[in-house]
């Protein structure tokens, strides 16, 4: 589901979240400058009722297993959210990037009591910006068909 976009404006990424009880109007991406291979690509930033700028988020760079398409994950957190929010951004600096959010499914405890990973509720594929292998990989065949009404 895309909840937001993020476009280049005078040399910054800047964009906005938004969902039924979110509304992140003034959010920017500020790249990481680091040596460590760990580090994340971007830390998100918002502005708050302040007027200053403040971390909530960070994403990593990507790469679809099926496309070799570059992509952006990372999360949202805040103490003001109830949790913190999965996010993925797909696009390109140029034409601007897509937020888009998938709810992950519980963990689910074995017989023995142990726990499995986060598998993604969707398996048949209709997650994340269209369509995911079930395994959760992003396919090659994405869409940008994002329309934002005008008010």
């Amino acid at each position: 589901m895309n909840i937001g976009s993020f476009k280049s404006v005078n040399g910054q990424l800047l964009g906005s979240v938004a969902t039924a009880t979110i509304d992140l109007a003034r959010l920017g991406l500020r790249p990481v400058e680091s040596n460590n291979e760990r580090a994340p690509a971007f830390e998100i930033m918002v502005l708050n009722v302040a007027k200053r700028w403040v971390q909530i988020g960070a994403l990593w760079e990507m790469t679809s297993n099926s496309s070799g398409e570059s992509f952006f994950q990372g999360k949202l957190d805040d103490p003001s959210l109830p949790e913190p929010l999965q996010i993925m951004l797909f696009g390109d600096v140029e034409e601007g990037y897509r937020v888009v959010w998938n709810r992950p499914a519980p963990r689910r405890e074995n017989l023995d009591g142990s726990r499995t990973g986060r598998r993604s509720r969707a398996s048949n594929a209709d997650d994340f910006a269209g369509n995911a292998t079930a395994d959760g990989r992003v396919s090659d065949d994405q869409t940008a068909d994002d329309y934002v009404p005008a008010f």
